[in-house]
């Protein structure tokens, strides 16, 4: 069997035991089934894909022009690592020139909602992440100030 980039040999289910106080502890070692599965669907691009594919059906080319800074190798890499996860399908026409399609599966539409609750938090706390981000920076400059007795 060959592996993909990024993939494990041997994944282990590692979710929590039946019984767990907290069900929504897992173990989180790296080679966790459910780490792993979260890595691939929480991964910056595989994240923009499954958005764009979201009850769409688009090309290669479409995909890599509406994600912003995607190289066509990195697009690649993630398109098949997630038909390899079973969501996202990819249907290639025996056309000159060569056509493929890329859709999400009947699993992969099972994260619309998921999604759309990241994207709408995201959008809702945008700001408050903005002035968080500020006042760390303002710290960190600070901190660093101090340390090297610049002023």
């Amino acid at each position: 069997m060959t592996m993909e980039e990024g993939t494990l040999k041997e994944p282990t289910h590692c979710a929590g035991t039946v019984g767990d106080r907290d069900p929504y502890q897992w173990d989180t070692r790296e080679d966790c089934e459910v780490r792993q599965i979260l890595d691939r669907i929480a991964d910056k691009w595989s994240l923009l894909v499954i958005a764009l594919l979201d009850r769409r059906t688009l090309r290669f080319t479409e995909l890599r022009r509406e994600i912003d800074g995607i190289s066509q190798r990195m697009l690649t890499v993630t398109l098949r690592q997630l038909e390899r996860d079973g969501l996202v399908r990819r249907t290639v026409y025996p056309v000159v020139p060569p056509r493929v399609d890329y859709a999400l599966t009947p699993l992969g539409e099972t994260l619309h909602e998921t999604i759309q609750a990241l994207v709408s938090w995201t959008e809702v706390h945008q700001d408050e992440v903005a002035r968080a981000r500020a006042e760390y920076d303002l710290r960190a400059d600070a901190e660093r100030d101090l340390v090297t007795g610049a002023r």
